[in-house]
């Protein structure tokens, strides 16, 4: 396993750690005087201030993308099946001008709630079969823009309203009917706060290999915890054993960057410069 201790060289920050604090240029900027490499922003903050200006600022400031957040919520009903289409082409488009890694993808739970507008369905089944024939269609267009496809499994509790795909096991059994060859360009991305609970974890993690580990996410799982989307841990502040899992993808061949996510009410009321020292000294020290 890697030895972070000395640096942070391989830390990437997912943007939506201090999106309360700054829009995207300002978290670059930040990111610049840290010495952060690598980051992951979000679809909304590029819309925010523009994709032309989000690529100048991430030129300019020589940073890599660890991925773009998010493609996918592909669950609708039939009048907005154009709509997903067309709106993940454009995430498409949108990570190639920025030079992203990949695309995370939040595949999107139940119609309703996923694509807001469409009919109410409680057919969880029916969702799960949606999801992998738009991802299908989603694959057929970043193949043309060799834009690899990450899944992001999500803890059970989001199955209805974020993601239907809940495990590794599930992502993976995606992967391999839809890239049965392993091409690279399907894989998953892998969040410590969604699967570190998972008893199958280790061996779908092998399972995956090296071709299907496309993204690392960290942080931590509190105890208790107050809110489950917003409330989420700095590493070392929770249950999760990081190194561990950290361990586990290396040992496939995994060597890309540990990436900082972290959607916490508490952290976000901070100055975006010490979420930022607290991330690099943590990822140090516990990652």
């Amino acid at each position: 396993m890697r030895d972070f201790s000395s640096d942070h060289l391989w830390l990437s920050l997912n943007t939506a750690t201090v999106r309360k604090q700054g829009d995207l240029v300002a978290i670059i900027d930040a990111c610049a005087r840290h010495g952060i490499r690598a980051i992951d922003p979000w679809r909304d903050q590029v819309a925010a201030v523009g994709l032309d200006r989000a690529v100048r600022a991430v030129r300019d400031a020589g940073l890599e993308l660890s991925g773009y957040c998010r493609g996918g919520m592909f669950t609708s009903d039939a009048a907005r099946r154009m709509e997903v289409r067309d709106d993940n082409r454009r995430c498409v488009d949108e990570a190639e001008a920025l030079g992203a890694s990949c695309i995370v993808l939040v595949v999107g739970g139940l119609p309703q709630y996923s694509r807001p507008g469409s009919g109410t369905s409680k057919d969880i089944v029916a969702a799960r079969a949606q999801v992998e024939d738009a991802l299908g269609e989603m694959l057929d267009y970043a193949r043309q823009a060799r834009l690899p496809l990450a899944i992001e499994p999500l803890h059970p509790a989001y199955a209805a309203d974020r993601a239907c795909v809940n495990t590794t096991k599930q992502a993976l059994d995606i992967c391999d009917r839809l890239d049965p060859r392993s091409s690279g360009m399907l894989g998953v991305a892998l969040d410590v706060y969604h699967i570190w609970w998972d008893p199958e974890l280790m061996v779908q993690i092998a399972r995956a290999g090296r071709d299907r580990l496309l993204a690392f996410h960290v942080c931590d799982w509190l105890v208790p915890t107050k809110d489950i989307l917003n409330d989420r841990g700095m590493m070392g502040d929770g249950v999760i054993d990081i190194k561990r899992l950290r361990a586990a993808v290396e040992d496939q061949g995994y060597a890309g960057y540990s990436e900082i996510e972290i959607f916490s009410n508490d952290w976000w009321d901070k100055p975006m410069d010490e979420v930022l020292r607290t991330c690099i000294d943590r990822h140090r020290g516990v990652v």
